[in-house]
């Protein structure tokens, strides 16, 4: 089981995060990307990664919209892995991106 991060281990860590916000117990982004096929293959890449950690988000799809939503429901909350798989959504997003 992993720990529960406290509140201001939270927000330390929303300062790193690009466009992530808390909702409860979730780290929740919205991400909008040109096409679908942009964002389904985004969503592919993040579902690698998800699962070679054994951690797997929420995600909504949306035509060219998505919403990654993150929580450790085993541990009931926000842990460091939900903060970790943020750190690498983000880093998937700007490479869709060219950033």
């Amino acid at each position: 089981m992993a720990e529960l991060l406290t509140d201001d281990a939270i927000n330390k860590a929303l300062t790193r995060l690009d466009g992530w916000q808390r909702d409860g117990a979730e780290l929740v982004r919205r991400v909008d990307l040109p096409s679908f096929p942009e964002a389904i293959a985004v969503v592919n890449r993040v579902a690698e990664i998800a699962e070679s950690e054994g951690h797997h988000p929420d995600i909504d799809i949306r035509y060219s919209s998505l919403v990654f939503r993150l929580s450790t429901h085993s541990d009931g909350g926000l842990t460091q892995l939900d903060v970790n798989l943020a750190q690498e959504i983000d880093n998937v997003v700007d490479i869709a991106r060219g950033e």
